[in-house]
Formats: C-alpha cells, structure tokens, sequence
C-alpha cells in the first residue's frame, strides 16, 4: 500500500525559466530552483542505488552545508543489504546536511534546506529542532507526513516542479 497524500491547499506560481526578472517571487523562484538543482547535483554523491537524495542549507544566499543519503563516516558504501532493502543505520541527506553544519561554526537557525525529496517525519523532527525556517524540495517521498509535521510547526515548504520551459512553485 502506497500512502500519498497531496495538501489540498496550496498556491501555484508557474514562470517561465527565460522570463526577465520582474518582482521579487520571480527571484526568488530562480535562486529557489539554482539552489534545488545544486542539491540534485550533490546527489550523484550517493552511493544508494534505490534513490538518491541530495539537500543544502542556505542562509543569506550562503550555502553552509550539504548532504547525501549515505552510511556514517567508517562504514562500507553499501546503503542496501541482499533483498535491496536500505540498511537501518543509513542516514538521509538532511540529516546529513544538519548534523555537518552543527559540526561547524554556523548555525542553521533562520536558514532555507532545499532537498531533492521531502523530508520523512524522523528529518521532519531535526529540521525544526536545528531553527530551520524553509524547506524547497522537488519531489514527494511516497509518505507525506513529514511535511504535515513542517507545516504544524510554522515551517514554509514549497515544491518546485520542472514542466517543459516552466518552473511551477507550489507553497504548500
């Protein structure tokens, strides 16, 4: 059984990728998308074969940490065991990104977490522990609950989708 939830209130702004800059949500939709494909990019790091999830932090057009879904430091690169199930101990790419930049001297408080799929519930939980206060991400994890808990919490999420030369921005 596959649970997919889809918000029922949302807002959709589609712009153009080529349109000249023209307000503010037209810039902010072409650093939200730069940013977002960076992250997809940094998930070709991944050594998971099932999915690869690659997320950034930005705070002040500033990326001060990223990640990948991946095993923790010292173990082997195998995300699945033999029946490709994932591991337990793998670690998702926001947590990754979060626990990187708790290991520096930034802090993440305020910043935006642009990620190439939402965030489970157990990311869900960091992300608003760690001061987080914007979540970008591209595609739907096949469970949504996540995202609910971002929403309770005050967190802004909002999808972007590529259709042909449009970027959709969908605030959820």
């Amino acid at each position: 059984m596959v649970n997919i939830r889809v918000p029922i209130h949302c807002i959709t702004i589609v712009l153009p990728q080529k349109q000249t800059m023209q307000n503010n949500t037209d810039k902010q939709i072409s650093l939200d998308s730069r940013y977002l494909r960076m992250a997809q990019i940094w998930a070709e790091n991944s050594y998971c074969k099932r999915r690869q999830v690659g997320a950034i932090i930005v705070k002040d057009k500033m990326i001060i940490s990223d990640g990948y879904n991946g095993t923790p430091v010292g173990f082997e690169n195998i995300c699945e065991d033999d029946n490709d199930h994932t591991k337990p101990y793998v670690l998702h790419a926001e947590a990754n990104a979060i626990t990187k930049v708790a290991q520096s001297n930034n802090s993440s408080s305020g910043a935006t977490l642009y990620v190439t799929t939402s965030p489970c519930i157990e990311c869900s939980k960091l992300i608003i522990q760690s001061g987080i206060k914007r979540v970008v991400f591209g595609e739907y994890y096949r469970i949504t609950d996540g995202v609910e808990l971002l929403k309770r919490a005050g967190i802004e999420c909002v999808q972007l989708k590529t259709i042909g030369d449009n970027v959709e921005m969908v605030i959820i």
